[in-house]
């Protein structure tokens, strides 16, 4: 089982990932590889952060689809992210193993390709 303290130190382990001030999200450079969830509990108001939940960047629309059909008690979506290649993950239901591959696709997914092809090597 995951929480938000394992993300945050799994994601700061990656080379040059940084932590948005004020904000439970990670990325590198300016482009992000997760965040928290917010969600719309009304319409019309302000989105909520759910820290049970993490949206991570995916390489695009499959690998999305894929991952909603494997195990949908651990990824979902909701109509904000349609078209949007990200997944939403339940942290209680991903140990941190999964947690670590899904956050290091996101980061390789994001930062520069210099950065990706020296990844591993040090």
């Amino acid at each position: 089982m995951a929480d938000q303290e394992v993300v945050r130190r799994i994601a700061l382990e990656l080379p040059e990932v940084t932590e948005e001030e004020g904000r439970f999200a990670f990325s590198v450079g300016k482009k992000d590889i997760a965040w928290v969830w917010l969600v719309r509990e009304a319409p019309k108001k302000a989105r909520v952060p759910q820290p049970e939940v993490l949206a991570v960047r995916v390489a695009g629309n499959d690998e999305k689809q894929s991952l909603l059909a494997a195990d949908p008690a651990k990824f979902f979506t909701e109509d904000h992210y349609n078209g949007f290649p990200a997944i939403l993950v339940r942290l209680a239901a991903v140990d941190e193993t999964e947690l670590r591959e899904l956050l290091t696709d996101a980061w390789r997914i994001q930062a520069p390709k210099a950065l990706v092809k020296t990844f591993g090597q040090v």
